[in-house]
């Protein structure tokens, strides 16, 4: 699946749990096999994790919160320039592949 978003771009969810629908975050992280993003600070998760030992370190126990995946088509990308969620098109010049915001028509790149 070619994803339109990459990492440290900054998105904007616009479906999804209602704390999270209008926030905006950096992108973490990318999986384009499953379709999802990690976003900072948004769809937190909290893990009940038991104390562990391995190779010679000790994991504490406790209440763990990390990020969690969102799809993809809930989040929407933000233009750098304008600051309004966009979408985005590509555009090829010289062999080379852009993305352009639909807004201002200017490169994100």
């Amino acid at each position: 699946m070619r994803v339109k978003i990459r990492k440290d771009d900054t998105v904007e969810v616009i479906s999804g749990r209602a704390q999270d629908k209008g926030r905006r975050g950096k992108v973490i992280k990318v999986l384009p096999e499953e379709g999802r993003i990690v976003v900072a600070g948004i769809n937190i998760r909290k893990k009940h994790q038991k104390q562990t030992q391995a190779q010679g370190r000790t994991m504490k126990s406790g209440i763990i919160e990390f990020e969690g995946a969102l799809a993809i088509g809930n989040v929407m990308l933000v233009c750098p320039k304008c600051d309004k969620t966009t979408r985005v098109a590509i555009e090829r010049e010289d062999g080379e592949s852009k993305r352009v915001c639909k807004n201002c028509g200017k490169a994100i790149d």
